[in-house]
């Protein structure tokens, strides 16, 4: 998952706590080897490395696939998972190396949810494409993770990866979760990041989409991760971080990144779609 992952249970039941984080970790560990484009016994990687090839998936794999052809879609091709292959060149470790802007281009050739060939259960990706589930996945691990414990146990309960989290049910007495928006300015040697704002839930999906710890800084100028699959550079203009609420992780974290996708137009967009937001910039 690339971040801190955790469950908050409210129980004074020690044995059930150790119970529903086992449940947790074993469903986090299990979709990070399914799907991580890093390693090499999972789907992700099958796919990239089919060479052209027409590849049966599962039933899992299908629904994912799907869900990132409605983000395409929804986003009028803004939202790409093959825009991964982008990496090669990018490195959002913070620094300030920049690619060159011929060795972007020669990349876009190989970018494109359209040059796909999907229909489930089949999907073949043209030679040289590779896809990237990362923009979507943490969001689906957490609501998976929420539900595995849910079904195990009916405490109040946070499943809480890496700043995106679900919520399982109030505290005792009807009392909402408190939760912290760290702040997504620059801290130095990864200092812990304090609270902009702190938000109340009793249920459903949180999640931040933003370049508060992906970005790169030249010339005085941030260029954060998100990049747009047209020109192969970051999104102009794009906000800070943006923050959704919504009924699950899944749909929050499509909504964020969305509306980082937009630029300028990241509020706009968001009170179009009619959801609890908070935008930086």
């Amino acid at each position: 998952m690339g971040s801190p992952c955790s469950i908050l249970v409210e129980t004074e039941d020690g044995k059930l706590a150790q119970e529903l984080l086992r449940c947790v970790a074993w469903e986090a560990w299990r979709i990070e080897a399914k799907f991580s484009r890093y390693r090499k016994d999972s789907v992700v990687w099958a796919i990239n490395a089919s060479r052209g090839a027409r590849i049966r998936v599962d039933e899992e794999t299908a629904r994912l696939l799907d869900f990132s052809r409605l983000c395409h879609q929804l986003s009028q091709g803004l939202f790409d998972i093959t825009s991964g292959v982008l990496g090669k060149v990018w490195k959002f470790d913070g620094g300030d190396r920049l690619p060159r802007d011929e060795d972007v281009q020669a990349l876009l050739p190989y970018v494109g949810w359209e040059k796909v060939e999907w229909e489930t259960p089949y999907i073949m990706l043209p030679e040289g494409m590779r896809i990237d589930l990362g923009g979507l996945g943490k969001e689906y691990a957490v609501d998976r993770a929420l539900s595995l414990a849910r079904s195990e146990a009916a405490a109040p309960m946070v499943v809480n990866f890496g700043g995106d989290m679900a919520v399982g049910g109030p505290r005792a007495g009807s009392q909402p979760w408190i939760v912290g928006v760290e702040d997504p300015g620059i801290v130095e040697n990864n200092q812990e990041r304090a609270a902009i704002r702190s938000l109340k839930s009793t249920g459903g999906g949180l999640a931040t989409s933003g370049d508060s710890r992906r970005f790169l800084l030249k010339d005085g100028k941030r260029y954060g991760h998100v990049l747009n699959p047209r020109t192969g550079w970051p999104v102009e203009g794009a906000a800070q971080s943006v923050t959704v609420a919504d009924d699950s992780c899944a749909k929050a974290g499509m909504l964020a990144t969305l509306a980082i996708l937009q630029g300028p137009g990241a509020e706009e967009f968001l009170e179009g779609e009619g959801v609890v937001h908070w935008v930086t910039r």
